[in-house]
């Protein structure tokens, strides 16, 4: 059996109120990065071997703290990248409101694509494929990423549909923690966060 530490990435300044996806520049405030810290003190105990990191800015600044605390180095994993949201990169929630296909986006998870971008069931399998290299036997891991691709990961280990999507909350910096074996996983918290 194998700990995997989702960690979601600490807040910045336009969390809530744009959808930034991919788009580049976004980087933690000061709050998220108090947040970083924060997680890095929760998990430094854990004996993690592997830090791996979306390749987005604030994933990375939220593993920092982290490497620093365990003694470890973060490598980027693609596959940990946020969702593709394709034309609705950089655009505000509510402007998006009044896009139908929005709509559609956020009660069809399993089946609906945002114009330009990948659906929920690609990301599912992006971080499916990193799940699947750490069902052995061995030393923790942390895998830092964003709050759909994470809702993805836990959707899968608990054998829930995509469209499901919302009934769990990832929080900024927060940490949910998997057990996985060959074939199968459970999880073993969800969500846990520690006051900066």
């Amino acid at each position: 059996m194998r700990r995997v530490f989702l960690v979601r990435h600490g807040s910045h300044d336009r969390l809530g109120r744009i959808l930034c996806g991919r788009m580049r520049g976004v980087s933690l405030g000061e709050f998220g990065r108090a947040e970083a810290r924060a997680v890095a003190r929760r998990l430094a105990g854990t004996g993690a071997g592997t830090l791996l990191t979306s390749p987005r800015a604030r994933t990375a600044e939220t593993a920092a703290p982290i490497a620093a605390a365990l003694g470890l180095t973060a490598t980027t994993e693609p596959d940990l990248d946020e969702v593709a949201f394709g034309d609705w990169t950089g655009r505000t929630f509510e402007a998006l409101a009044a896009d139908p296909l929005w709509a559609i986006w956020n009660t069809e998870r399993a089946t609906a694509r945002p114009p330009g971008g990948e659906g929920m069931a690609e990301a599912q399998a992006r971080i499916g494929r990193v799940l699947d290299r750490f069902t052995e036997d061995g030393a923790p891991v942390i895998l830092v990423s964003h709050a759909d691709v994470i809702r993805a990961a836990l959707l899968k280990v608990l054998g829930l549909g995509l469209d499901a999507y919302d009934r769990i909350v990832v929080d900024p910096a927060s940490c949910s923690e998997l057990a996985l074996w060959p074939g199968g996983g459970r999880v073993v918290s969800l969500n846990e966060r520690t006051a900066p």
